[in-house]
């Protein structure tokens, strides 16, 4: 896909926008059309532009060397802020950051930090769990699936999460993990499920963007296989399978950081963000609901009543299973 000048959103950086001192973009590995990660970041972006009249603007990315031209050529129009949307985005915000010192770079689900450079990382481990418990006493076949866009270390902790999660309630579970190795091909994403399915895994738990849109649909024309949406609600994507969404509140997220730096308050740092601020939820799916059992409800409230008090953790992979 083309770098930025060929690929902005013309509705997000248009004169409909009044002069602003605020300027905020935004780079995404994959379409704002997938209504998940990207299309929650974008949501987030129009929220900035909305509620604090920002100048905004939106490219969307595939390679490094892309990162690298849209990070440099933002940092040289001046823009304020820089949203980095992914963990892969972290060297080439470290690199640029250092050649922009006026401009604000912060990549999702990252961890690195200077002078311009900040990490906002999601406990998306904590929703991933809650679902875990769900499909570790819903399923029927006793074997359940993970499947994700490319196998990084965020999305490694979830499907950690959700697999303990499952064991939590049901210890004789088996979980089936595979990656599609793209964000955005939905036809491979629905391969990849309905070889899970084969196997005989009946819920699955998608962390695969545009891709996952392709596992909903394999779960559509698979008898009893029920799904999770991730980072954003996907319940009304496919109600008819969908149990629940582990829900990333990217809008609220990108929010208090563009307040922040336009109030001249903020301070770069790793911001970290779960159940406990409500950025990270487990939003079940009001048709299917019926369908679970009671006492993995009641288990789901009790638990994300520990994750707001602070005093439970989802667990985590070992740190070696969860390096690059």
């Amino acid at each position: 896909m083309a770098a930025c000048g060929s690929t902005k959103s013309a509705a997000n950086d248009s004169a409909a926008a009044a002069p602003a001192t605020l300027r905020v973009a935004l780079l995404t590995p994959g379409p704002v059309s997938d209504q998940g990660w990207n299309g929650g970041a974008f949501a987030g972006l129009n929220m900035i532009h909305d509620s604090l009249g920002a100048r905004v603007s939106h490219v969307q990315t595939k390679t490094p060397a892309e990162f690298d031209e849209n990070f440099r050529l933002y940092g040289e129009q001046g823009y304020t802020l820089v949203f980095g949307h992914g963990f892969e985005y972290q060297d080439a915000a470290e690199r640029i950051a250092q050649e922009f010192p006026r401009t604000q770079y912060v990549t999702t689900s990252g961890t690195r930090t200077s002078t311009n450079l900040t990490g906002l990382e999601f406990a998306f481990e904590d929703g991933a769990y809650l679902a875990g418990i769900i499909a570790g006493a819903a399923t029927k076949t006793g074997t359940i699936g993970a499947i994700g866009g490319q196998e990084i270390p965020p999305v490694r902790r979830s499907f950690y999460a959700f697999e303990q999660g499952a064991r939590s309630v049901n210890p004789s579970v088996k979980m089936i993990t595979s990656y599609v190795g793209n964000w955005d091909d939905a036809s491979a994403g629905k391969e990849q499920a309905l070889a899970q399915i084969a196997r005989k895994a009946d819920i699955i738990f998608q962390n695969a963007d545009a891709a996952g849109l392709g596992i909903f649909q394999a779960a559509r024309e698979s008898k009893g296989v029920r799904v999770f949406g991730t980072n954003g609600n996907q319940n009304a994507v496919a109600p008819e399978v969908v149990l629940g969404s582990v829900v990333i509140d990217l809008p609220r997220a990108f929010l208090l950081v563009a307040r922040e730096i336009q109030a001249g308050t903020f301070k770069p740092r790793v911001i970290s963000l779960g159940t406990a601020s409500n950025v990270v939820r487990l939003e079940l799916n009001p048709a299917l609901r019926g369908t679970i059992p009671a006492p993995a409800l009641l288990t789901v409230d009790s638990v994300t009543k520990l994750f707001v008090a602070g005093t439970f953790k989802a667990p985590i992979p070992p740190i070696a299973a969860i390096k690059p």
